[in-house]
Order: C-alpha cells, then sequence, then structure tokens
C-alpha cells in the first residue's frame, strides 16, 4: 500500500512538473523575438495577429486549432486576422478577404473557402473570378463583389496588410504575431500553447 501510494504521488509530482516544463518556451527555437516591436492597433489590449493565405496548406491545418483558441480568447486580447498580400496570386486571396469583410458575409464563409480549397480541391477560387462565384452563395452578386474586390476600402487594407508584412519581415505563413513583439509559425496545437504563453508574458510585463 505504501509503494502504491509513494508511487501515486511520485506520478502526481512528475505530472505538475512535466505541466510547469511544457508551459515554458524558447525564444530562436518555439517562437521569433521581432528586432523592432511595431505599436499596435487598439491600446491597452494584448494584440494577437494572424497572417495567412487561403491556398496555404498550412494556414488550413493551423485554422481548427486557432478556432479552438478564439473559443476562449481572454478579454483583454483583440484577435486580428490579415490575409498575407505577398504576391500577385496572395492578394487576390488578400482582397477577397477585405470584400467578404465589407460585404458582411466573411464570419460565415471563412471555413467554408478553406474547405473548398483544400478538401474538395477547388484551386479555381483562389482566383479573382472563383471568388466571385464562391461568394454568390451567400447573397452577393458577382457584380457587387467584383467593385469590393477593386474598391479604394480594400486597396487600403491591401496597403496596410503589405506594410505589416515587410514591417515583420515575414517570408511564409502562417505567421502569428503576438503583441507586435513575437512571431510564432507552425500547423500544430503547440502555436496556441506559444500563443498564450506569450499572451501571458505581455500581461505579467503590463
Amino acid at each position: 500500500m505504501k509503494k502504491f501510494l509513494f508511487s501515486g504521488v511520485a506520478a502526481a509530482l512528475f505530472a505538475i512538473s512535466g505541466s510547469s516544463m511544457a508551459a515554458q518556451f524558447t525564444a530562436g527555437k518555439d517562437y521569433t523575438v521581432v528586432p523592432n516591436p511595431v505599436k499596435v492597433e487598439v491600446p491597452g489590449k494584448i494584440e494577437v495577429r494572424e497572417f495567412f493565405w487561403y491556398g496555404c496548406p498550412h494556414c488550413f491545418r493551423l485554422e481548427p486549432h486557432m478556432q479552438t483558441w478564439l473559443k476562449q480568447i481572454p478579454k483583454d486580447v483583440r484577435f486580428v486576422r490579415t490575409p498575407a498580400a505577398m504576391n500577385p496570386l496572395w492578394e487576390q486571396g488578400a482582397r477577397a478577404y477585405y470584400a467578404s469583410e465589407l460585404l458582411g458575409v466573411r464570419q460565415k464563409a471563412h471555413l467554408q473557402l478553406f474547405h473548398d480549397i483544400h478538401v474538395r480541391g477547388q484551386q479555381k477560387l483562389l482566383e479573382q473570378p472563383g471568388f466571385a462565384k464562391f461568394y454568390t452563395r451567400y447573397g452577393v452578386p458577382e457584380a457587387k463583389f467584383n467593385s469590393t474586390y477593386k474598391s479604394f476600402a480594400v486597396s487600403s487594407k491591401i496597403a496596410q496588410a503589405k506594410r505589416l508584412a515587410q514591417t515583420y519581415q515575414l517570408t511564409g505563413v502562417p505567421a502569428v504575431v503576438v503583441n507586435g513583439k513575437y512571431i510564432v509559425q507552425g500547423e500544430d496545437a503547440k502555436v496556441t500553447q506559444v500563443i498564450s504563453y506569450l499572451v501571458e508574458k505581455e500581461r505579467k510585463a503590463k
């Protein structure tokens, strides 16, 4: 009995130690420190900004983990998605994202678009004509989508997305920036664990 109790205590201590170790992440290995921190948009909030592209398989694999994390997002955290516009093809996806946002269908269509591209193999959706047809499912006429896609409002957001990607010196996606100071990359659950670790780090630094 004593031996059993000792084993149980040892196991519990090991579990606590293991979880404590798991909560520790290292700069340069688990995340990158931004050389020149970027000022966040909303003072007082810890910003978590995800850069992605609809055609990126790694972004698609990360999305379920981000969705799970978002269900438990702390009140002092502001989450922002930024579609990467780092080349002409990616810019089409970024324009589609911002157009769908302005047209009020982004939230309904976001996950379905990812699914159609990566599960159903509809690569034609990655260019403007494909996006225009896709959003008709959500009641957006192609002409309305196309005019919004080319609008000044969307072009302004694209310019901002490009500036941010250059400022953070991003070379690929997915990339999640925490409070303008740290960049986390990957496609599995570890990404959200590192994000939470860095959010807590920033919270304690206030």
